[in-house]
């Protein structure tokens, strides 16, 4: 994170998670924003009122010239082709086994393309990514100095029109003023794209209207909302249907070939995905990446945290792949371990 961004937010009451540390691959953790002093507050709030987010778990991947749309149509599960100018939709990319190294929003203005995808996996993307370009005319820069915000709530249009802003009507459309980009999320949530040396008076306008929560917050919405993030935790962990990507037009069987397709296209038409997403709830944290085994199966765990948050009303809950037929008796981190109450996400 920008050390002035950082700086803003603190003296704005926002409490940090501990200092950041080295994970196994050396990739550093993002500094998380826990709360703005009243974390249980804070969660509540979302369920009534607006709410204001620093989205420092999300970094961004720019994509450019003459052939960046043919590139990350070879690269992403979703079919970029038929993405419209000021419109995005969810993708994935695959290792050649078909595992998803990373899940996206990819927006689109003009000829140029924007990822956001999460902060842990963007040096590893960015890297991996450049790798594909050879002689393609292609550029990709990571926009460290653009702040990411989350807007959620009743009130989002009331609350942009303060600061000047347009509002996208339309389910993952964007709109655009100045340098400030939209992007219409969900049916009560937009994520913002602000040039740092703007984002202090942009936060100033928005939270005269809603309230600022810390991450937490957005992360129970995300859960609410079936949304799903790959983070450096749960990196190649899945098959993009075990995470349901076809149901929100993240996953395309009608595209040319991308890295993993022809393994995704013979597990989808063979039916051998027996994985998909659940929402779960439970007494104790759930975290990314965590085990779920059942007293059924003695010989391996039948599931996999895949980005988890705290609730309103004091419980945990996640969004998690399971195998459907230990639903019903899934356990977090042991055959013994906490019970998981368990309902899939879509229906069969």
């Amino acid at each position: 994170m920008n050390l002035h961004w950082r700086s803003f937010l603190v003296s704005s009451a926002a409490n940090f998670s501990e200092p950041a540390k080295e994970s196994s691959n050396g990739t550093p953790s993002a500094d998380t924003v826990l709360d703005f002093g009243d974390a249980r507050g804070e969660l509540q709030a979302a369920t009534q009122h607006t709410v204001l987010v620093p989205l420092t778990h999300l970094a961004v991947i720019e994509a450019g010239g003459a052939d960046a749309q043919n590139f990350l149509h070879s690269q992403l599960t979703s079919d970029i082709k038929a993405l419209a100018k000021h419109t995005a939709r969810h993708a994935g990319w695959c290792t050649p086994k078909g595992r998803l190294l990373a899940s996206f929003i990819v927006s689109r203005e003009a000829d140029n393309y924007r990822l956001l995808l999460a902060e842990d996996l963007r040096a590893f993307c960015e890297k991996r990514l450049r790798m594909y370009v050879l002689r393609a005319k292609v550029t990709l820069n990571a926009d460290e100095a653009l702040v990411v915000l989350g807007l959620a709530g009743a009130q989002i249009a009331e609350t942009l029109a303060t600061a000047g802003l347009p509002c996208p009507e339309a389910l993952l459309s964007c709109a655009r003023h100045g340098a400030i980009e939209i992007l219409r999320l969900d049916a009560q949530r937009v994520i913002l794209f602000c040039p740092l040396a703007q984002a202090p008076d942009l936060w100033a306008q928005l939270a005269n209207k809603a309230r600022p929560a810390g991450l937490p917050v957005w992360q129970w919405l995300d859960v609410e909302n079936a949304l799903p993030l790959v983070t450096l935790a749960t990196q190649e962990a899945f098959v993009p249907q075990m995470l349901d990507l076809e149901k929100i037009g993240a996953l395309s069987f009608n595209k040319g070939c991308y890295p993993g397709q022809e393994i995704v296209a013979r597990t989808q038409y063979l039916g051998k995905v027996k994985r998909h997403l659940y929402r779960v709830s439970a007494t104790v944290p759930l975290l990314a990446g965590e085990e779920i085994f059942s007293p059924e199966q003695a010989d391996q765990s039948v599931g996999r945290i895949v980005n988890g948050a705290p609730t309103p009303d004091g419980g945990f809950t996640a969004l998690a792949v399971i195998q459907a037929n230990y639903a019903a008796s899934a356990r977090l981190g042991a055959r013994d371990g906490a019970a998981l109450t368990a309902h899939a996400v879509y229906a069969d």
